[in-house]
């Protein structure tokens, strides 16, 4: 059956990776860029220009938002437009509780107003449960959040369960965990990693900084994640599903699988005849410990709907070196 997809936030990870998805799959695919000068080539999506139908949706304008949903007419919605970076969100609340929140709204509204309701699946985080005080955590864990971002996404996330109860709606939240690729851009730390040790293996620089190597975080590939939420979302019955890998990793696991991609040896002989690392830890990088790791158990998502990664760490990291080697070799 050839479905009307739209995907708020396309031009992003997660929204590029679901897009060639669903299109191979022979879906008809409509996405939304924040303004008119949003375009898929500048987000390295150029191969999807004439297949993917864009509409301008601005999550600070909730009008906007339903004018696309109501344009579009689709059988189903993906929401994963977001501010996605969360530091950013202690600067200032007030736009990611409006973004995320309010823009939240404004779909799941507006597709309840189409002559034939569309399946909604909005993208929560694993930030909201923060202090839960239990890891691994699933769909049943507390949910404390400890940043303006995870309280907002706490708050879509509830929006989705209650008018999913209340109204009798497909409406499916998909908490994700933390899911890289060579499209992350660099402000991440996976990103930061793969792409200072390309350019170490590349005789660009001599070491990586970066925090603390003990942290724990559970990384997937962006792909497997986004695939976990197409079988969510058609799914007979709307539920919640933690999407993650179930496996915790340190950075420190995540920087020696870079040097290993890269063949780069991370310990290097000095002149006097000692050992240097590589890797310099910044002071200011390293935040408290954590003592509830993010770490997400996906059980419910592999029973229910038979979701199985199809990636490994390995390979992601692997794969992330290997984009930014090309990046700079293309760079000259």
């Amino acid at each position: 059956m050839t479905r009307r997809v739209l995907i708020t936030g396309v031009t992003g990870q997660d929204g590029g990776y679901l897009a060639e998805q669903l299109l191979a799959a022979g879906d008809e695919v409509v996405g939304t860029v924040r303004s008119p000068g949003g375009a898929l080539g500048a987000a390295g999506l150029g191969h999807l220009d004439g297949h993917v139908r864009l509409l301008v949706a601005d999550l600070l304008d909730p009008q906007s938002v339903k004018d696309a949903v109501t344009d579009a007419r689709p059988d189903e919605i993906y929401h994963l437009a977001a501010p996605t970076f969360v530091p950013d969100s202690w600067k200032d609340p007030t736009e990611v509780t409006a973004a995320v929140v309010t823009g939240t709204a404004a779909v799941v509204a507006a597709a309840g107003r189409l002559e034939t309701e569309a399946r909604v699946l909005v993208a929560a985080s694993s930030e909201i449960f923060g202090d839960c005080g239990v890891s691994p955590q699933d769909e049943g864990s507390p949910m404390r959040p400890r940043s303006p971002y995870g309280v907002a996404k706490l708050a879509a996330h509830g929006l989705v369960r209650t008018l999913r109860s209340g109204q009798d709606r497909h409406l499916v939240s998909a908490v994700t965990f933390n899911h890289e690729s060579p499209r992350r851009p660099e402000r991440f730390l996976p990103r930061k990693v793969t792409a200072g040790v390309a350019a170490i293996a590349a005789g660009r620089a001599d070491e990586l900084t970066i925090g603390d190597q003990a942290a724990v975080r559970d990384w997937s590939h962006a792909a497997d994640i986004v695939a976990g939420m197409v079988l969510a979302l058609r799914h007979d019955v709307a539920d919640d599903y933690v999407l993650a890998s179930g496996v915790p990793r340190t950075v420190g696991d995540l920087v020696d699988a870079a040097f290993a991609a890269a063949g780069v040896e991370r310990l290097v002989p000095t002149r006097e005849g000692q050992i240097r690392d590589r890797v310099v830890t910044d002071p200011r990088f390293v935040r408290p410990p954590e003592q509830w790791p993010p770490v997400g158990d996906p059980s419910k998502a592999r029973d229910v709907l038979g979701w199985r990664p199809t990636r490994t760490f390995e390979g992601l990291v692997g794969e992330m070196v290997a984009a930014d080697l090309e990046r700079l070799r293309g760079a000259g």
